[in-house]
């Protein structure tokens, strides 16, 4: 499972309250109730990640420490991750199991390896020149190797465990400075029908295989988008915060559990060695079930549980979240 500690874009933090008695008690519930054995702890601040990764170890599950640069420059994300490094040995010196992932999508969610101010704007301008499109590809493969190599070197002054990268495929990672190979993987329509080959070709490869970043929104045909699927919110120009959805999508929590279920089958049944599902819970998409259902932000959040404003759930009476048909889905999947 992957969890959010609050992701930092400008300056601004994406989850706004960040109790550890929470997040201790929603790290239990991944544990006893989802099932897993495993919890990928992203975020932009390295103090929360730090308390989070420390709570999921006294719970015995396997910490990935995943430290989530958004928006930042080469050497700003070098300086986060080498904070990121020390904190992660630390707990792994306790004796906790801890993988440090040593980035996600750097090249779409970063400044410096593709123009563009945003990662819409970046991927446009790779993706829409068909004619120029394998050159600019190979061209982000050499700036992101180089990039890699040297933070993997700096990494491994200070962090001694296993070190992995989350990949876009596009980035054309040499997999050489890791010890786990690492995709962002998303199914959508137009990639269906080969998805499960996909999936099993990477896995034959000579190192172990994670998956992460796969999952999807709440909405009818969601799952269809794949990565586009937070492009039916509307969002603040100025903070990026979301403020409601720009149609009517009607709710269907049903698709959004048979994505999850499916995709953990593939990987499953294909060798996959570890898989993380985005994810837990995605603040700033509140459930809002009376009103105007384009207020309803919750039905376009990737999170598996339905975060309620103010109120607390039935499920769970001390938490202020429901869990969503997905949440039950993964759990009977796990616990299978």
């Amino acid at each position: 499972m992957t969890y959010d500690t609050g992701f930092v874009v400008h300056g601004r933090m994406s989850r706004e309250h960040f109790d550890p008695a929470v997040v201790r008690r929603e790290l239990a519930i991944i544990r006893d109730d989802l099932h897993c054995n495993a919890v990928q702890i992203i975020g932009g601040d390295p103090d929360r990640l730090e308390l989070a990764a420390g709570a999921a170890a006294e719970l015995g599950l396997e910490v990935w420490f995943s430290p989530y640069p958004l928006e930042l420059d080469p050497e700003q994300i070098l300086t986060l991750l080498r904070d990121c490094a020390a904190r992660a040995e630390r707990l792994r010196r306790q004796g906790a199991a801890v993988v440090l992932v040593t980035g996600v999508e750097l090249s779409v969610m970063n400044r410096g390896f593709l123009p563009g101010d945003s990662p819409e704007e970046r991927v446009e301008r790779l993706m829409g020149q068909p004619g120029r499109r394998a050159g600019a590809m190979r061209e982000l493969g050499v700036r992101v190797n180089g990039f890699l190599r040297d933070a993997a070197a700096t990494v491994r002054e200070h962090f001694h465990g296993k070190l992995t990268y989350a990949a876009i495929q596009f980035e054309q990672v040499d997999w050489t400075p890791f010890d786990l190979v690492t995709f962002e993987l998303i199914r959508s329509a137009e990639i269906a029908d080969r998805f499960r080959d996909a999936v099993r070709t990477l896995a034959r490869g000579p190192k172990p295989l994670a998956i992460t970043g796969f999952g999807t929104a709440a909405y009818r045909g969601a799952g269809d988008r794949g990565g586009r699927v937070l492009e039916v919110v509307e969002h603040d120009p100025r903070t990026r915060a979301p403020v409601r959805l720009k149609g009517m999508y009607a709710r269907d929590e049903a698709g959004q559990a048979a994505y999850l279920s499916e995709l953990l089958e593939i990987f499953d049944t294909e060798g996959v060695d570890s898989a993380f599902v985005f994810l837990f819970s995605l603040p700033g998409y509140p459930h809002r079930p009376d009103g105007d259902p384009g207020d309803d932000l919750d039905r376009a959040s990737l999170g598996i549980v339905k975060l309620l404003e103010g109120r607390r759930g039935q499920t769970y009476p001390d938490m202020e979240w429901e869990p969503k048909a997905a949440f039950t889905a993964v759990a009977q999947r796990y616990r299978n």
